[in-house]
């Protein structure tokens, strides 16, 4: 299955690192309590609920960062649909790693799983009607790398990565600059080259004056549908439009079908419940090394 390309680990390494030392400390007290040192053994990562597969390399990482001998084969590919009791992960190696691991390689792959399978959710809500379901950078800090690498496999757009790739005029912008047509004036004029300049508009008056002073890319911001679709009526033809504010499963499609292009979601990363997944260990086999 193709999919978006994993972010480079230098990017996420860091914070993978961060999570272990919070959680490990100077030492898992009940493993090295329980398990005899130098075992050896198997363990799965199973999923508990129905799910998109997202994280299996990262949450891989966290375990070799503890058991960099350990055996990891990965049963599913990011963005599979798995059902309860499928396998993502097969683990064999030291015991003892693999639970002081288990934690925080769980945490991961939970949280990455759960922002795939609720943008799935959102894109399967859409079908059909033209529209693309888009991140935003309301993602858990530390995690935005990971976070939109989750939306992407679940099928939704990455927006910007931050500040500095994009230019979004808001409506603090707008009223700080003096109106929309001049905000829009301002940032077409300052924008490097190759930057696209996207403008929140609040009304199909404020569409038309972006329109009028350049813009081309319009954020309409918690509009009804039947909003939405006057906006779309009147300027669709001039600017690619996305609505945003208050999207929920319940009326993403009637938001689709008033004919914007994109729609942009924050609940996608601030308000995914994590998956629920499981790794159980095989006691059979289990040999001291």
């Amino acid at each position: 299955m193709h999919g978006p390309p994993l972010p480079p680990p230098q990017s996420w390494q860091r914070l993978l690192a961060l999570a272990l030392e919070e959680d490990i400390g100077p030492g898992d007290l009940t493993t090295s309590a329980l398990v005899p040192a130098d075992t050896i053994g198997e363990a799965v990562v199973e999923a508990r609920q129905p799910l998109v597969v997202c994280g299996n390399e990262i949450a891989a990482s966290v375990i070799r960062s503890v058991d960099p001998g350990a055996s990891i084969e990965s049963q599913r590919d990011d963005g599979t649909l798995v059902a309860p009791g499928d396998p993502l992960l097969e683990l064999r190696g030291d015991l003892r790693s693999l639970l002081v691991a288990e934690r925080t390689a769980l945490n991961v792959l939970q949280r990455m799983c759960g922002v795939a399978t609720h943008t799935r959710a959102f894109v399967d809500a859409v079908a059909g009607t033209g529209a693309r379901i888009v991140d935003t950078r309301k993602t858990l800090p530390g995690w935005r790398v990971l976070d939109k690498y989750a939306t992407a496999v679940g099928g939704a757009l990455n927006h910007r990565m931050g500040l500095f790739d994009g230019v979004l005029i808001k409506d603090n912008h707008v009223a700080l600059a003096g109106g929309t047509a001049m905000a829009v004036k301002a940032a077409l004029a300052a924008a490097p080259p190759g930057i696209r300049v996207q403008v929140e508009v609040e009304s199909e008056a404020d569409a038309v004056a972006a329109c009028d002073a350049g813009a081309d890319f319009l954020l309409l911001d918690n509009r009804t549908p039947d909003e939405l679709a006057a906006i779309v009526a009147t300027v669709g033809h001039r600017a690619l439009l996305e609505a945003s504010g208050g999207i929920t499963l319940d009326n993403v499609r009637a938001v689709a079908e008033s004919g914007v292009q994109r729609i942009s979601i924050g609940a996608l990363t601030h308000s995914a419940p994590a998956a629920d997944l499981s790794m159980e260990v095989r006691t059979r086999g289990a040999a001291t090394a």
